[in-house]
């Protein structure tokens, strides 16, 4: 057996995304960076102790890609769906608003659960 084909069968695959729209719907997002971006919601996933929120983002209509925001699992463990999804949303608007260029967007974003708990106040859920 060659290693490539070794490596094809026994990779890790990422676990299917859950919670994928029925409509694929393109939204835009004008950051505080002064880029105007433009996403799809991709679904979410367990991973490694998080919620993996998949977006396919792209900052000059030409260029597309994915971007992954972590979500302390146990942070939003006792919230509803739509709850859970909000915070994701609102770490991605940070992200667009901090990150300086459309460049640097490709690391994931992370949000641990003193971020979570901070966000969860500014949503009068804490």
């Amino acid at each position: 057996m060659s290693v490539e084909l070794f490596r094809k069968l026994f990779a890790k695959r990422d676990e299917p995304l859950r919670g994928v729209p029925t409509l694929r719907r393109q939204k835009n997002y004008s950051a505080e960076s002064g880029y105007a971006y433009e996403y799809f919601h991709e679904g979410w996933r367990l991973a490694a102790g998080a919620r993996e929120y998949v977006f396919t983002v792209s900052g000059d209509r030409k260029t597309w890609f994915p971007l992954s925001v972590f979500v302390d699992e146990a942070a939003v463990r006792a919230l509803a769906e739509n709850e859970r999804y909000a915070v994701a949303k609102m770490a991605l608007f940070a992200a667009f608003d901090e990150r300086e260029s459309p460049a640097v967007m490709r690391d994931p974003v992370r949000v641990p659960a003193a971020r979570v708990a901070e966000m969860l106040g500014r949503l009068g859920l804490a």
